[in-house]
Order: C-alpha cells, then structure tokens, then sequence
C-alpha cells in the first residue's frame, strides 16, 4: 500500500541524488569557528545547565551516531550510563576520520572533537540531511566535560584520542586492530559547569524510543550500569508503530495506522495517520530527526492536505449532507480544520538538506517551498488511499461530521468565556480575587483547590501582582469529553476566562494574563487528582502556555515542626527526619498539613507564596509525545493500562495518604 514507483521527472533525479557515498574523509570536514566561548556561555549551546542541558550532552553525541545511520552506514547504537557517572555512545557506522586535516594539519578527529561548526554535516556528499546541522553537538559536548576519549575503528586498525574540558591532552594514537568499524565517545560531565551531574534513566529512554520510531530498522540499546536496568528500542514498523505507541491506550477507528513515504524535489516527506475514538489531536512533527514542537511550514501543508483531502472524498461520495426542515437533504457541510484534528493521532516527518528553523531552538522550520511539497505529496496519497479504502474513509467522515456538529455547539459555549478586552473586569469570574497589577510579566495566578484554601491564600497574598481562583470540587476529566462538554463545566469556563487567552481555534498564549500560573492543591490524593486534571487540561487545550514555561506547580509544605519558639517546615519525609534529628527529642510538636486550608493566611504566605522563599516547579515537556502518552494511561477510558502503570511505579510512591 505505500510502495510506488517515481512517477515523474522530478522524483526520478531525486532518487539518483540520493545515492550514498563512501567517500568520508579528512577532507569533508568543514571548519568554521573556533571553540573559546563554549565554557563562558554554554546556556547558548546547549539550552540551560541543569537537567535540561545535562541530558542534551547525550543527545548530542547520539545525533552524531543516528546521522550515519540516517547515510545508511549504522544499524545500531549502544549507550552506557556507567557507575562512575560518565555516558558511553558506541556506534557501528565508518568511524570519524583520523587522518591529518588539510588546513588544521592536525588528525580530523582532534578537529571535530575541539573545534566548533566542524564536521561533515556542512558536506552534503557526506550527509545529505543530519539532526546536527550546525555541528557544534560533539565539540560542546568535550567543552562541557572534566573528561572525554574518543575510540574510533576505520580500515581495521583501533584509535584513541582523550580530552579535559575541551583540549586534547596528547596525539590521536593507534591502540590495536579491528575488523569492525564504529566510533566510542565516553564522557564525564564537568560538576565546574553543571550543579547536577546525575543522569535520568527514564529521561534519556524518552529520546532514544522517539530516535528509534523515526529510524526504522534502527536498533538502539539503553543500559543503566547503575541500577542493571536494560531497554532495547527498535521499531520495525517506523512511523507506524509509533502511532501505534500513541494510541495504545486509546480505541482505533481502524486497526492499521495510514502510512505514506515519498521524495520530491530534495525533500523526503514521511506520516503515519490513524483516528481513534477521542477528542483531542495528537500530532507531532519532525525534520531530520529534530522535533520541531512550534510546528512550521512542513506541519501546515500536512494540516492544509489533511482537511482538503478528507473534504474532497466526502463531498464526492455524499457523506456530509445534512437534512433540512422537511426531511429533504439540504446542504452539504464543510468539514473544518478542527474538525479534522478531533481525534487525530499523527507523526509527520521530513528530511530536508537545508532546513532553516526560526530561532536557536530549532522549534520551527521556515522553509517556505516545504510546505508546498508537503501538502502535494499528503493530498495526492490520501487521494488515492481513500478511493481504495472507502470503509476507512467512510468511518473518518463520520468521526468529523460528529466534531462539526460540537463545534457549533462550543462556538456558543465559548461565547459565554470570551472576554471582551484585557481590562474589562465585569467579564471576569466572581470568585476570582484578581491583583492590581496588569503586565502579564508581573502577574500571577494561583488555581486554589477549595473555598477554605481560597480564603487563606486571598488573605496571606499580596494583591499588587497575586491573583487565587478557588475551584470547588474536581474539574472535569478533559481527556473524556468533547470542548462543548468542556465548556459547559463551570469550573474549566473560569479558568479559560480568568487567564484571558481563549481556548481552541481562539487560543493565543499572546494574550493570557499572568504569565505564572500556579496550580497548588492539598498534599493528599484528591489534591493529586485535581492538579493532575489541571495539568491534563492545560496540556490538551492550552499547550502553548507549558511551551512558554508559565504553568507552575506550588509545594506547599507537608509538616511543621515547632520546639520552643523554633519553628521549621519541611516539604518531604525525608526532610522531616532530618530535622528531628537537629531538634531535641523532647518538647517537639509534630503537626502534618493534610489540606492548604490547614495553614493561616501568615503561614500559607510565608511557606508557599512569598517568592522570596517559596519553591515552585516549573512544568516542562522534555518529550511532548511520551507526556500525551501518559496522560492517555492516566486519564483515558481504558483501565488496564494503567493499573499496570500504577504496578510498574508503585515502589516509587514517596507520600501516600490513607
């Protein structure tokens, strides 16, 4: 069903392109920077210092493994975590070169190892498309760590090159023979640089499931020497199977995912479509590997294909009229862009050989004549797809006439949560105390579980730029319900109007009010529950403002200790213990905070509200597609996934209210 033969000029010169070549050398590597402020400033390299930019040192030098087997020279990458704390990423692609650069006169290993902007990426002959565009992943990599040694295997004969924090400490050196061919990078993080050098499993299998989703055939290996802990990734089905992965938790429309492969003009355009039952969309996107979480110009032409495709095919074959006032047919509908997305599970992913992406993040792709192609390539596919499987695309018609028919109901939901400027405070809700202040920079909102907590957090704020909505009850389980239904539950409909940024087709983050958004609920199992619908919430409908790290999460304390007129709060059983080790046994009241309501208003300020002493923790998506996922096994219809997660995490339940 996805083979097919080049049916023009255009694809058959791309294909003739496309032919690997052999030929890496010293001579392919490209020099265009040098390496001195890595160290000063590695937050521009590598993001930030702490957990982020610590397991992006990996993903860089796993870039470099998966761009030779993207060339089709490595089937599989092994990656370490030892004991002593230090990564190992072993490939078996061609090895980088050793031989002595022509302008550096040094061996091209040293060069690619200490020399920012070099590598073979910047050679199209020697990668026609990579995840490490601008070749600064492994050179950073050695900047940021005390130690680093490189063993490289070309032409049967073993090298070896180590480094400190950047430099070479002595000569790529011979060391043995091997018939095999492959590079060995290990590395220990420098604690100069980072404050946690600690590596999270869970984190760095996040990375290499979605590598090898979108590598098919790829093998990689995941061993943890620390804990014994092994996983092996390898997705024969590519694409496929990782929407299989998406929707495991979810009911399919159809059993097989809809998968398409196709080049045209230099680029490779490859998706996996499959719709289930639910209401939200699931759609992620990628270009040479890198996930571009904002989208652009390739996921537009998809989105645009995708709508016009499905409008076609049921316009032709009569599955959108509606009937009129007398029982006759009556109109046809025009299935919308939203419509399309109810439900929908999807990976796009394209390679392209020069992508340009807006900002340093590589978030977004800008290349305008990608899009074009996209959308080309997506409507001719699905055009031919659905005439040869109408019971498909009869099951998706009907899927989208159904989210048509809701979204003219949550159009007129949403008029009763559309506030209609910035400063009109009539349109905002009752029971929300809103602060003085209006630069959304300055501002913050705190989402309070319960009226009592609400009374206390009102009275202990400071109203010049804290704002409390009080909930009352548990807010309804998005993941379950369409947006009419969302938006008829008078607790979500505060939200959406208290933080002022709109919901669906109508959402902009540009707009939201405060730009720190506090969930802080009870330290018990239904505060648990009421932030996790929150998080789910805001992760289906409001996503941009997670993206733009404005969502926060309060911890509140959970004990006070009191001795005399000692007084200290503790936020974990591990603290608590602690510090009844530092107090006198005798004489010491224990109290444990079940509830915010708990607390005085001075006590909730001074512990949980006060920035000058709170801890808060920002909400992130380190892997948007395992985070939807999760929620999927936390908060979908089906049971049995997750009560074999509650299985799987139990021994990692650290506070657990009876």
């Amino acid at each position: 069903m996805t083979r097919r033969m080049a049916t023009n000029a255009k694809e058959v010169k791309t294909k003739k392109k496309q032919t690997r070549s052999d030929d890496y050398s010293a001579k392919q590597i490209k020099i265009l920077a040098g390496l001195e402020a890595v160290r000063r400033r590695p937050a521009m390299y590598i993001g930030d210092v702490g957990q982020r930019g610590l397991h992006h040192m990996v993903y860089e030098v796993v870039d470099n493994s998966v761009d030779e087997a993207m060339a089709g020279f490595c089937t599989k990458i092994v990656v370490e975590v030892e004991k002593s704390g230090a990564v190992t990423v072993t490939d078996n692609g061609r090895g980088i070169p050793v031989e002595k650069h022509p302008e550096k006169k040094v061996s091209a290993l040293e060069v690619v190892m200490t020399t920012l902007h070099a590598g073979g990426k910047f050679d199209h002959q020697t990668y026609k498309v990579s995840g490490g565009l601008h070749g600064v992943g492994v050179s950073v990599v050695n900047a940021l760590s005390k130690a680093c040694e490189v063993e490289v295997c070309r032409d049967g004969v073993v090298y070896i090159q180590k480094y400190a924090r950047g430099k070479a400490l002595a000569p790529v050196k011979k060391t043995g023979t091997r018939k095999k061919t492959g590079t060995r990078t290990t590395f220990v993080p420098d604690d100069e640089i980072f404050k946690n050098t600690e590596f999270k499993f869970d984190i760095i299998a996040s990375r290499l499931r979605e590598l090898a989703f979108l590598n098919q055939g790829l093998e990689i290996v995941l061993k943890d020497h620390r804990t014994g802990k092994e996983t092996n990734f390898l997705a024969k089905g590519g694409l496929s199977s990782f929407v299989e992965y998406l929707n495991e938790n979810k009911t399919p429309l159809f059993r097989k995912p809809v998968h398409f492969q196709r080049s045209r003009d230099g680029v490779e355009v490859e998706a996996a479509i499959q719709y289930n039952d639910g209401y939200s969309e699931s759609v992620y996107s990628y270009v040479n590997n890198i996930n571009t979480i904002e989208g652009g110009t390739h996921l537009t032409g998809f989105r645009t294909a995708l709508t016009r495709s499905i409008n076609h095919y049921a316009h032709k074959n009569n599955l959108v009229k509606v009937r009129g006032k007398n029982g006759k047919n009556g109109n046809g509908m025009t299935l919308m862009g939203d419509d399309a997305r109810e439900g929908l599970t999807a990976v796009v992913s394209v390679r392209v050989e020069d992508p340009q992406f807006e900002g340093q993040t590589k978030t977004k792709l800008g290349n305008s004549e990608v899009k074009g192609i996209v959308e080309s390539v997506t409507n001719e596919f699905l055009g031919e797809f659905f005439e040869e499987n109408p019971p498909v695309g009869r099951k998706i018609v009907d899927k989208l006439v159904q989210a048509a028919m809701a979204r003219e109901a949550a159009r007129k939901a949403k008029e009763l949560t559309r506030r209609k400027t910035a400063l009109d405070s009539a349109a905002l809700p009752g029971k929300l105390a809103d602060c003085s202040m209006r630069d959304p920079e300055s501002c913050e909102i705190y989402i309070v579980e319960g009226d009592s907590a609400g009374g206390s957090a009102k009275q202990g704020r400071d109203r010049r730029f804290q704002a409390i909505l009080p909930l009352r009850g548990k807010i309804l389980n998005v993941e379950k319900a369409r947006l009419d239904k969302i938006l008829s539950n008078n607790e979500i409909r505060s939200i959406i109007t208290a933080l002022g940024c709109g919901v669906g087709d109508e959402f902009d983050p540009d707009r939201v009010r405060y730009h720190k958004i506090v969930v802080m609920t009870d330290a018990d199992i239904d505060g648990s529950h009421i932030r996790t619908l929150l998080l789910t919430f805001f992760f289906r409908y409001m996503r941009g403002l997670i993206d733009r790290g404005f969502v926060y999460i309060a911890q509140p304390p959970l004990y006070r200790l009191k001795h005399g007129k000692t007084e200290k709060y503790v936020f974990s059983d591990k603290e608590k213990e602690q510090a009844l080790k530092s107090m006198p046994d005798s004489g010491v009241s224990l109290q444990r905070y079940k509830g915010l309501g708990e607390m005085n208003p001075e006590q909730l300020w001074k512990t949980t509200m006060d920035p000058e002493s709170r801890t808060m923790l920002q909400v992130t998506l380190d892997d948007a597609a395992e985070a939807d996922h999760l929620f999927s096994i936390l908060m979908g219809s089906e049971t049995a996934p997750r009560s074999q997660f509650i299985q799987d995490n139990a021994k990692y339940v650290r506070n657990l209210d009876i």
